[in-house]
């Protein structure tokens, strides 16, 4: 008896993700809290931290701990369940969905940059409440993070950088050894990759994930930037998924300030940047509800809402 409640404990979470927009019932919202000293140069991820430590206007811990105290609040009103990772002293562990995603009911750790290690074992907690015969990894030379990854129904959408240079990039985080990884996890599905554009110097063309120039909406709506796509074919195969008049075409600017990396709590319900007055306009005129919150200090890290947010149940 006691064996069997101990398992009934233990077993909690019921993974179920197969889109970006169902309605959202439990989420790992990364923390801002002891995010640590601001990193050197040589430190920077991505360009768009770069820029920000050479300007000196980093995000400060405080700006950024309250910035995702309003999406948890806005998280609480629509009754989903808030996990947290476990704070790491002076370490950032703002962006989950970097570290591990979920396909239908299987929970799939990344492998990502090998500093960001420690990051997994913060939320082990919730890895413990998984069945384990659903907690995955792909083969170590399978590069891949959860940005570039989106379960579209019958389709795993996955964004990807196939050039011969892709050591060169550190922003290039999933290669195309993980794409075809993949197909092979998920055989009734088909994986549609896409070659997406990266710059270790310039953020304003790096698309750093493919949810940071294209995510799905509210009922078969999506949001996209052209010039994140190498290849044209790829880019015209998404809008016609959707649909030219279904399609919110953002700038280059608008990719720089992460327009596309929202977070749906539902097909009527978003979390977004309380800036994005264009996207935020439109997505009204669609019917959906926009929860607005401030992010702008937490962007500087060329991540936004999506990129915090680590869905596990949706309906």
């Amino acid at each position: 008896m006691k064996l069997f409640l101990y398992l009934v404990k233990i077993l909690l979470v019921k993974l179920n993700i197969k889109n970006e927009t169902s309605r959202l019932k439990a989420v790992v919202l990364g923390t801002a809290e002891s995010n640590g000293p601001e990193p050197s140069l040589e430190e920077a991820y991505d360009p768009k931290s770069a820029e920000f430590i050479k300007m000196g206007s980093y995000p400060k811990e405080k700006d950024m701990v309250a910035e995702m105290d309003a999406v948890a609040k806005v998280l609480e009103k629509y009754d989903v369940q808030v996990f947290r990772p476990k704070i790491i002293k002076d370490y950032n562990q703002i962006f989950t969905r970097d570290i591990a995603f979920v396909i239908d009911d299987k929970f799939i750790k990344s492998n990502i940059l090998p500093d960001r290690e420690q990051e997994i074992e913060a939320i082990s907690h919730v890895i413990q409440q998984i069945d384990p015969s659903k907690v995955l990894q792909l083969p170590e030379e399978a590069h891949i993070e959860g940005g570039d990854v989106m379960p579209f129904g019958d389709y795993i959408l996955v964004g990807t950088y196939r050039g011969a240079d892709y050591k060169d990039y550190i922003t290039a985080r999933t290669n195309v050894q993980a794409v075809e990884a993949l197909q092979e996890l998920f055989p009734n599905k088909k994986v549609v990759s896409f070659n997406l554009r990266k710059s270790n110097t310039e953020p304003r063309d790096n698309a750093l994930h493919l949810d940071c120039c294209f995510q799905p909406v509210g009922k078969g709506k999506a949001i996209i930037h052209r010039n994140g796509f190498l290849e044209e074919e790829e880019y015209t195969w998404l809008v016609n998924l959707f649909g030219k008049e279904n399609v919110f075409e953002i700038t280059r600017d608008e990719m720089y300030y992460m327009n596309s990396n929202i977070f749906s709590i539902a097909e009527d319900v978003v979390i977004s940047e309380k800036n994005f007055t264009r996207l935020n306009a439109w997505l009204r005129e669609q019917g959906i509800t926009v929860e607005e919150v401030p992010y702008a200090e937490i962007s500087k890290q060329e991540g936004l809402l999506r990129c915090s947010t680590l869905p596990l149940i949706r309906e």
